[in-house]
């Protein structure tokens, strides 16, 4: 078997940008019929090549807009690429904006079912885990209350708790420090580092260089699309810094 757990090769990622603004469904099928609706190209993403071995710790930054998350979903199987390919192996367990996959009117009790149910877990299997998860996500007192009124630190806590629930071979994890407080931080970390330790690759985005250099041996630099730069985490991290310091 390879040794390898992700590999990218030559990855562009083009969107569609309409000119128009249709306010409604009607307007857009007419224009789009009469052939007057007019599109901008955007490419998110332009021939960006990379490869992570299995068990390593990939941290990827540059500012807002420079295709992050584009790239994560790609990863992910979210999306596919407008050209090159991706190639993964292993299950893939995607931590993104938090929240995502939660239905904000139901309790955090319904959504942990909900979203265990939507990654293929058992009712019984997430009956065993859920005070696990409720004991991670410290909502011992908000059980039954509806996620709508969570703050985005008790949201990403339950999200984080029922993503890195099994051990997968990928983690794919999209800002997930970016809220909560330093208990929080401190917890999340310690669980990468032990699914690292139990042989998981980690993908992981964060606008915090310190955190990359922390949680990550190796790194990439995006800017607008394109690779800047690929080292290990402290080389791009302090490249990065000084570029966004000048």
């Amino acid at each position: 078997m390879s040794d390898t757990a992700v590999k990218v090769e030559n990855v562009s990622m083009m969107f569609n940008l309409s000119r128009e603004r249709e306010e409604r469904l009607k307007e857009y099928v007419i224009n789009l019929l009469k052939k007057k609706l007019f599109f901008d190209e955007f490419w998110a993403l332009q021939d960006i090549s990379f490869e992570v071995k299995k068990g390593d710790t990939l941290g990827i930054v540059g500012t807002n807009g420079s295709g992050k998350t584009t790239l994560l979903r790609l990863v992910a199987g979210i999306m596919q690429p407008t050209k090159g390919k991706i190639t993964t192996e292993g299950s893939i367990a995607p931590l993104f904006a938090m929240g995502t996959g939660f239905d904000s009117s139901l309790s955090a009790r319904e959504n942990i079912y909900l979203v265990g149910a939507l990654r293929g877990y058992s009712r019984a299997y997430m009956k065993k885990r859920f005070d696990e998860i409720i004991d991670f996500a410290e909502l011992e007192d908000f059980v039954d209350v509806p996620v709508k009124n969570f703050s985005s630190g008790m949201t990403s806590r339950l999200a984080f708790a029922i993503a890195t629930l099994v051990q997968t071979d990928i983690l794919i994890a999209d800002e997930v420090l970016a809220v909560g407080d330093a208990k929080f931080h401190k917890k999340s970390e310690e669980r990468m580092a032990k699914m690292r330790s139990n042989g998981a690759t980690v993908l992981f985005v964060s606008h915090s260089p310190g955190q990359v250099q922390k949680i990550c041996r190796n790194a990439i630099w995006l800017d607008h699309g394109k690779l800047v730069m690929s080292g290990t985490s402290k080389e791009v991290c302090e490249a990065y810094a000084k570029h966004c310091a000048s």
